[in-house]
């Protein structure tokens, strides 16, 4: 009788491996279309002056000037991020979303 079950427990146990052996084989690789969005004329030139700003010798600049930069960098950013450009969660949303995805699977 203890044959038995030691059988059966390493039958079960062998089971859990065969799938991982299946799921190895090579599969046909996904083909997606990697076409960028159409990006505004506003948008381009926005990402320009950031480019711009980050390759200023910033070294040069008074306090006063680099704080003027620093702000127009903010609000650079701000208007991107306005822009539509993506979907942003916060870390709560991403929080709740797992709980969920745990619960319900």
């Amino acid at each position: 009788m203890k044959k038995f079950t030691l059988y059966t427990m390493l039958m079960t146990a062998s089971f859990t491996f065969i799938p991982n052996q299946i799921n190895s084989v090579v599969k046909d690789p996904i083909t997606t279309n990697d076409t960028p969005k159409e990006v505004s004329a506003e948008v381009k030139t926005l990402l320009l002056r950031l480019e711009e700003i980050k390759k200023m010798d910033k070294s040069e600049l008074s306090s006063t000037e680099r704080k003027e930069v620093r702000k127009e960098v903010r609000t650079i950013k701000s208007t991107l991020r306005a822009s539509g450009n993506g979907v942003y969660l916060s870390i709560g949303a991403i929080i709740i979303i797992g709980l969920l995805l745990i619960l319900l699977l």
